[in-house]
Order: structure tokens, then C-alpha cells, then sequence
């Protein structure tokens, strides 16, 4: 097959049938197609679009690459989130779905851009092994019921080459090739359900609410036409989702919420809603009400709480981290109050700049080698509509240094607009199935 001619007919704005897609990540695992005719494949998809056939195939073809997990038990059952500043849902759902009966095997990332990773923050606690060979997995996940890991490398191997050439060919932000890189690895799981949370506002990849439900409707049409049972929530990402945003710090806001000592009701409500969901696309619930009643009483009974302690122990943490987590977790050396430059109400957040500001005090990455400091961040965000004096703290600063820590405190000043209280905004924006 001459990968030139489909890629003629691509950038012409023809249609590829299924064979030619897999001949065509055939290509890209093996290496036949090389890196000039890749970024020419990806940038007529940029310009031409694909179909809906068209992004199942080629999603269904790179999933196909490598390894696709099969599990003994199920429903198999997992949450993807498009990333946000204080989004440490995935830390209490996956033991919450386990507690309720799903097998959860959450296939998770590093930080990107401004936005937090789940991997980063489960490296903040001591000996957590997020990259577990294949038998440690299966039997994580058949004795607990969930383990939060790393993209391993059998697992959609054409999707990892394939990024790597859209990353310097400009060609990213295609809506069909991130659905198929989102997917790829998702379903290469071993699905039966999926759960998305697809964020919008300043804090988001996605800043309107129109680019998110397109970009929901893709992924759920897609996962639905691969045969994953999948539904997706748009949710507002203009502050932070938790009250803190930084590694060990989330680690801590989980802690907190998993053993009830606090609870914050944004968490609380998006986590419990995307629970819902995966119930009853799992049938594990008859209905999202149902499903709702079971998540709940997974928190308040403190199941989810116990399988969270049972993951991180056979995952090579310590035994008792949930009773003896502000032992564990590393302190940064230095903090700071920030305090409120005016009397007023908390309008609102530039939330990408707090996303910045820990990237800065070197709790993420400028560039993909870098280390990072597991210590640093921001904690006790104060919440919109939430009333200061001149001089009351909006948050607390977590810096290595003292000159950090004030970079840290005039950067969350000028992120951070009092003013008057405004109209609340709805933190569930829309479902789409």
C-alpha cells in the first residue's frame, strides 16, 4: 500500500476505509511511515477532518497497537479528566467505584501545561510504584479492585510516535487525532465503561463551553461507535476545583475527603456525579440516582477510605499512610499568607495563573525531563464569594525559598479579583450521552 496516496487522498478530503487506517498505524508502529509522511497524514487530518467511521477506525487501530488488557472480573470501569487546577477526583473515585463493585485499572498522566497530573501527585507518597508490570497489576486490581498507574509502554505504543510528530508539526490541537490519542490508550484498558470530564473556563485546556461540548461529543461518539459505554460532563474550571493546588498538597485535600475530617462541596459534588454515571454505565446502579445513594454510602462507610489504604499499600506505599499521612507527605520549608490587597468579596480567579504560579515555586514541568518539587503549592484557596479585610489571607503559599514563596504571593494577588459577589455559576454545566 503507497501511504502516499492515502495521504493524497486525505489532504484532497476523501475518506479512508478501515483497512487503509490500520495499514496506516501499522505503518507508524513498525516505523515504515516515516516522521515526513506522519506530519503530512496529521496536518490533512487538520485541515480535511476525519468522520466519524473514520475516527473510530483510527482510534480502534492505534488502541489495536499493543497490548489491550482483559480482566477477570468487571465491569471494567474508568474516568478521564481534560485537566484543571485542584482536580484530585480521580484519587477518591477510583477506590469508591471499587468499593461499589467495578474494576478499576486508571490509566493516568503527568502533568500538562498548567494543569496538575495524577501521577505527580501519587509520587508524593514514598514508595508508590505507578508502574507495576503486568502481573503486580492483575493482581492489584483482583485483590483491591483499583490501581492508579501510568501509561505503560505495550499499551498503544503508535499513539506515544504519533504525538511525538504532532507535538513539532503544529498539528495538536486536531480534535479528531486527541480523540483518538485520548481513546487509544483509554480503551487499550479493557473497557467496559468510561466516564469523562471534560472541563472549560479559564483554568482549562478548553476556555469556551462550546469547544468543550465539541470536543465531549467526539470523545463519547468515538468511545460509543468502539463499543465503551461512555458519557461526558462539561464542568466549570474558572477556580480551582479543591482548595489547594500543588502534589503532596492534593494528596492531603484526598486524605481529608476520603477519611470525612473535610469534605469540600465542589469536590464532593463533581466526584459523586461522575461516580454516579460510571454506575449505571457499568450497570452496577439502576439509574443515576441509584448510582448516586451508592457512591455516598461508599464515603460515609468508609469503604472507598479503606480501598484507597489497601491500593497505595500493595503499590509499594506504606501500610498506614491514610492514619499517618502528614507524616509521609514532604513539607516545603517555607510559607507564606497572601494577603487580600483590598477589603471586598472573591469575584473570581485567573486559574491558569494559579496553575502557573506552582509550576514556578517547581511543583510542575517547563519542560518534559524536568524534576519536580513534590512539597510546593498552594493551600487554603479561599472560595469564590468568600469575604476579606484588607490584609486577611486568600491562600497560603508552600516554597522552597523565601524568594519564591514572595514571587508566589504577589503572582496569587494579581490572580485573584475581589470585588463584588456575582450571580454563582453552575459547577455541572451539561451532560452529554
Amino acid at each position: 500500500m503507497l501511504f502516499q496516496e492515502l495521504i493524497r487522498r486525505k489532504r484532497e478530503g476523501g475518506e479512508l476505509s478501515r483497512a487503509e487506517l490500520a495499514a496506516l498505524v501499522a505503518g507508524i508502529t513498525s516505523g515504515d511511515l516515516g516522521d515526513a509522511q506522519l506530519g503530512a497524514f496529521a496536518m490533512a487530518v487538520v485541515l480535511r477532518g476525519m468522520s466519524l467511521s473514520e475516527c473510530v477506525a483510527l482510534t480502534e487501530a492505534m488502541r489495536d497497537s499493543g497490548d489491550v488488557m482483559d480482566w477477570a472480573q468487571g465491569p471494567v470501569v474508568d474516568k478521564h479528566s481534560t485537566g484543571g487546577i485542584g482536580d484530585t477526583v480521580s484519587l477518591m473515585l477510583a477506590p469508591a467505584l471499587a468499593a461499589c463493585g467495578a474494576a478499576v485499572p486508571m490509566i493516568s498522566g503527568r502533568g500538562l501545561g498548567h494543569t496538575g497530573g495524577t501521577l505527580d501527585k501519587l509520587s508524593a507518597i514514598p514508595g508508590y510504584d505507578a508502574a507495576p508490570d503486568a502481573a503486580r497489576l492483575r493482581q492489584v486490581i483482583g485483590e483491591v479492585g483499583c490501581a492508579i498507574i501510568g501509561q505503560t509502554g505495550a499499551l498503544a505504543p503508535a499513539d506515544r510516535r504519533f504525538y511525538a510528530v504532532r507535538d513539532v508539526t503544529a498539528t495538536v490541537e486536531s480534535r479528531d487525532l486527541i480523540t483518538a490519542s485520548i481513546l487509544s490508550k483509554k480503551l487499550a484498558a479493557g473497557l467496559d465503561a468510561l466516564v469523562l470530564d471534560v472541563k472549560c473556563g479559564n483554568g482549562a485546556f478548553m476556555a469556551s463551553q462550546d469547544e468543550a461540548e465539541g470536543l465531549a461529543r467526539a470523545l463519547v461518539d468515538v468511545a460509543n461507535g468502539a463499543g465503551c459505554r461512555t458519557c461526558a460532563l462539561i464542568t466549570d474550571m474558572n477556580t480551582p476545583l479543591a482548595p489547594a493546588a500543588g502534589n503532596a498538597l492534593e494528596v492531603g485535600i484526598a486524605v481529608d475527603f476520603l477519611t470525612g475530617r473535610n469534605i469540600d462541596p465542589r469536590l464532593w459534588e463533581v466526584t459523586c456525579t461522575l461516580g454516579a454515571e460510571a454506575l449505571t454505565l457499568a450497570g452496577l446502579s439502576d439509574g443515576v440516582t441509584a448510582g448516586r445513594m451508592a457512591i455516598e454510602r461508599a464515603f460515609h462507610s468508609g469503604r472507598a477510605a479503606e480501598r484507597f489504604a489497601q491500593m497505595v499499600a500493595a503499590l509499594g506505599g506504606p501500610a498506614d499512610f491514610l492514619e499517618r499521612a502528614g507524616d509521609y507527605l514532604a513539607v516545603a520549608p517555607v510559607t507564606r499568607e497572601v494577603p487580600a490587597l483590598r477589603a471586598g468579596v472573591v469575584a473570581g480567579y485567573d486559574t491558569r495563573a494559579l496553575g502557573l504560579v506552582v509550576i514556578e515555586l517547581g511543583g510542575g514541568r517547563r519542560q518534559a525531563s524536568d524534576a519536580i518539587d513534590v512539597r510546593v503549592g498552594l493551600s487554603d484557596i479561599a472560595g469564590l464569594g468568600h469575604s476579606v479585610r484588607q490584609g486577611e489571607p486568600l491562600a497560603r503559599v508552600h516554597a522552597a525559598d523565601t524568594a519564591a514563596a514572595e514571587r508566589a504571593v504577589a503572582a496569587v494577588q494579581s490572580a485573584c479579583q475581589i470585588g463584588e459577589a456575582g450571580a454563582p455559576v453552575p459547577l455541572i454545566l451539561k451532560r452529554i450521552g
